[in-house]
């Protein structure tokens, strides 16, 4: 038996599965042509983010279009970082904006700290094959080393004949052992510094960077790989086809390929997305969690942004044609949009608030009122508990508050997300109109007498039963009557002949119904307030001047 064997069996000595074992359980899939495997592999310390997000939307959707697989894997071997409860808040996210994975449990399991025989396995087959050696290495000596390096000024790092256990004999091994010393299994890396890798990246195109040179620790002292040696195994394993990653996993690729070279695995494609930014002034800038709130997943519920409309504005940052194409099929599922990977831009996307905010209010538009009231109400049980009381007391009333303007071929595009509607219905609710602060603020234009002239006159103006049309005539006749002139351009020609025109009168009794100056249709808003808050209302403004 060589020197090689009886290191491998010597530190793995209860590793008695081959890899060939694996390659039998976990085949290639069997998958129409061109279709891809893609997966999503967050590591469970911290919650979902935006830019997880983005990168797991692109993942499904280029797996899904395609007639392929998309799955969830847990990379939880960083035992140290991990978040107590992190893995069902990102799996709750992906349900949240409906993005699905594949049970996919021929290929499981799917979190990596159930996989440790696995990874042990082909580790076993490096240090057979003189690919990997154990390194007994202290931290206080690797830091000494890199000192070492810096007042040399060399690259620094555990590599070449810096690498001190790199053709560590079997004896040393054993003397170290029974000494009780830790130690960590390396990667004996076949690169040079005079050799470059090349490779094609689906986004950013031909990509030419140095060879990895470094030992690389693949299995730890406590017994589970690194994020590298792992990545390598899982992917070939669960037949990955396309690693789609953020950019920060550019700089690793070169170990990446050299794993999947060593390790005799045919290589996956590898495309980089670009990071979210965000201007800050005239520049860009990288999203950051200290400094953006919207980075983190839960500011899109507090907010009130519904799913759909941040999947639907991500979609217009994938590809840019997606504008255009929701613009042509406005009624057609955001899903029947197929994503060219080829037309991800390979530089930094712009996230806009103001931009996501818009095309929520397009879609929000275009729902019935019944469907906002249901989706308002149940944010409103989480973040605003009096408005929640309000909706579910009068449904009815509530649901005609919501289709205000919404029965039109232009219908009001007013609610961005959950969190603004208060402030634009407070004013349905006599609780809230009554206890709201503040003074009317009439036209100034018009004096004390002018405004409780239109309010006490206009009581007996108003007939319930009147059409848009009629309503508006008979508002023209009142202000008319009072002085004003019934249009703002014969205003406007003689200002001196009228005390106003009858976007004053309207603007008067909007203020007093509602205690805002910009409201939806007044004829509509009144015909839900009904007459008798009409009256009330129109009196207890008076009486307050």
């Amino acid at each position: 038996m060589n020197e090689n064997k009886l290191i491998a069996d010597l530190l793995l000595p209860d590793i008695n599965t081959s890899p060939d074992y694996y390659e039998n359980i976990y085949p290639k899939r069997v998958l129409p042509e061109g279709a891809m495997v893609t997966r999503f592999a967050p590591s469970p310390t911290g919650f979902l983010h935006l830019g997880s997000l983005f990168a797991a939307f692109i993942y499904e959707r280029l797996a899904h279009q395609s007639g392929g697989t998309f799955y969830l894997r847990i990379e939880d071997t960083d035992k140290k970082r991990e978040v107590q409860g992190s893995t069902s808040e990102i799996i709750r996210g992906l349900k949240t904006y409906n993005i699905s994975f594949d049970e996919d449990a021929s290929y499981g399991p799917h979190i990596q700290s159930q996989r440790e025989n696995i990874y042990k396995a082909y580790v076993k087959l490096l240090l057979e094959k003189g690919l990997a050696y154990p390194c007994f290495c202290t931290p206080q000596e690797l830091e000494a080393l890199r000192k070492l390096q810096e007042d040399k000024k060399v690259n620094t790092g555990y590599y070449g004949a810096w690498a001190k256990h790199r053709n560590i004999a079997l004896k040393e091994i054993n003397q170290n052992l029974k000494e009780g010393k830790n130690y960590v299994i390396r990667l004996k890396s076949p690169g040079s510094p005079d050799k470059r890798i090349i490779f094609n990246d689906l986004i950013k195109g031909k990509i030419e960077m140095p060879e990895n040179v470094q030992d690389i620790v693949i299995l730890k002292t406590d017994g589970l790989p690194t994020y590298h040696f792992a990545h390598a195994v899982d992917d070939h394993l669960m037949r990955t086809t396309h690693v789609v990653r953020g950019e920060e996993w550019l700089s690793s690729t070169p170990i990446h390929l050299q794993l999947f070279d060593v390790l005799g695995f045919e290589r996956p494609e590898y495309a980089h997305i670009p990071t979210l930014m965000k201007m800050d002034g005239t520049s860009k800038r990288k999203l950051s969690k200290r400094k953006d709130p919207e980075l983190a997943f839960s500011y899109y519920e507090e907010q009130g942004y519904l799913p759909r409309a941040v999947i639907e504005y991500l979609l217009h940052i994938i590809n840019s044609n997606y504008e255009d194409w929701r613009k042509e099929n406005p009624l057609r599922p955001y899903t029947d949009f197929k994503i060219d990977i080829n037309k991800i831009s390979a530089s930094g996307a712009i996230f806009d608030l103001n931009k996501l905010t818009a095309i929520s209010k397009d879609i929000i538009a275009l729902m019935k009122s019944s469907d906002i009231y249901e989706l308002y109400l149940k944010w409103c049980e989480w973040y605003d508990t009096e408005m929640a009381a309000f909706l579910k007391a009068n449904p009815n009333y509530c649901m005609q508050i919501f289709n205000i303007e919404r029965n039109s071929e232009k219908p009001r595009k007013d609610i961005g997300k959950w969190s603004d509607v208060r402030e634009d219905i407070f004013f349905f609710f006599d609780d809230l109109y009554y206890s709201k602060d503040g003074d009317y603020n009439f036209p100034k234009a018009l004096s004390k007498y002018d405004i409780q002239e239109i309010l006490s006159g206009y009581i007996n103006v108003y007939c319930e039963s009147d059409s848009k049309e009629m309503w508006f005539n008979k508002l023209k006749a009142f202000g008319e009557t009072l002085g004003y002139s019934t249009s703002v351009k014969n205003f406007k020609k003689n200002p001196s002949a009228y005390k106003g025109h009858i976007g004053d009168v309207a603007m008067v009794l909007r203020i007093a119904l509602t205690k805002k100056s910009a409201t939806p249709d007044l004829y509509e808003m009144i015909k839900v307030l009904g007459t008798e808050r009409l009256t009330e209302r129109l009196g207890f403004a008076s009486r307050l001047i």
